[in-house]
């Protein structure tokens, strides 16, 4: 077993720390390491919360984990955003409140900067979480920047979402154009106390008679998240989305194809990696700095070139 993965698996946060990072930079022993700690995954809920900036995902978060120690779960935050209150943003700011959090044994915190990289995010992010699970915590949440193909790769590797809006926000036609909707497995209103929530409420019934879900149909909670209002309702929701997804066909079959997509999505990292640096070690990148390029014709020729390596290498 690898050296990090053993120690993972027998509770060590500076190892846990140390292997994400490698996640976070295509370390080439990644595979290897990976594959030692699906072995031993533990079976967390992996929760993921997304909506737009404002929408109150962190406050909400800050106080879902108050909830979670009280039930004795432990948990793992994931926070996809640079100026989140976990890694110190300039934002919010104010990590006093976060404190008691940072000190709990049983609660561990770590950030992943977004660096502009979409597809990479979300296959580092699941590396992530799958850590955490082999690190025996209960519970691993995932907070993304905001709302658009980000949250919808990263919502891909997660259990249950939980997408967060709030009334007046007029972000509703941005989420329903994105393509969050239909990610959303438990709909919360956060700052239920503001006005029309019966309105949001109301379209977001309406947007479901449209959709029509099969399956599993979102709940929709309301929730003041800085009173700690509604938060036990989502907690259930959550904990009831796990089970359809354990003891129904339907949800075991989302489950299924999810795993399906993330052998695809290995396989494709892996040749991309193998074919960038053929092109690098090959000094090819020199025409990519010439005038008038096919870019086309030339990653045809660069992938059939390859290619041609690789099966006149394995020949040998």
């Amino acid at each position: 077993m690898h050296p990090l993965a053993e120690r993972i698996h027998n509770g060590d946060r500076r190892a846990l720390a140390r292997a994400i990072t490698l996640a976070e930079r295509e370390d080439e022993e990644k595979l290897t390491l990976m594959s030692d700690i699906f072995s031993i995954k533990k079976q967390a809920h992996y929760i993921g919360i997304t909506g737009s900036p404002g929408s109150g995902k962190s406050t909400l978060i800050n106080e879902l984990l108050h909830l979670l120690r009280e039930q004795d779960l432990s948990v793992a935050v994931i926070a996809i955003d640079p100026t989140s209150p976990f890694s110190g943003g300039s934002i919010l700011g104010d990590r006093t409140r976060m404190q008691k959090h940072f000190i709990d044994p049983s609660i561990f915190i770590r950030s992943m900067a977004t660096r502009g990289s979409l597809g990479g995010l979300a296959r580092a992010t699941k590396d992530a979480i799958r850590m955490c699970d082999a690190a025996g915590f209960d519970v691993v949440i995932v907070e993304t920047v905001g709302v658009g193909q980000s949250e919808l790769d990263v919502m891909k590797v997660v259990d249950t979402t939980g997408l967060v809006l709030t009334p007046n926000s007029g972000d509703i036609l941005q989420i329903f154009k994105a393509g969050i909707m239909e990610i959303a497995d438990v709909f919360v209103i956060n700052k239920a106390d503001l006005p029309d929530v019966e309105k949001l409420k109301i379209t977001l019934e309406d947007y479901m008679m449209i959709a029509d879900p099969e399956g599993w149909y979102p709940p929709i909670v309301k929730t003041v998240a800085t009173k700690r209002t509604g938060l036990s309702e989502m907690w259930e929701e959550m904990k009831r989305h796990r089970s359809y997804l354990e003891e129904t066909t339907s949800g075991q079959e989302k489950k299924r194809m999810q795993r399906e997509m993330e052998v695809y999505e290995l396989i494709r990292e892996e040749i991309w990696r193998d074919v960038k640096r053929w092109i690098e070690t090959g000094e090819r990148t020199e025409s990519l700095q010439k005038d008038g390029y096919d870019p086309y014709a030339l990653a045809a020729q660069w992938f059939d070139e390859w290619k041609q390596e690789r099966k006149s290498g394995d020949g040998e």
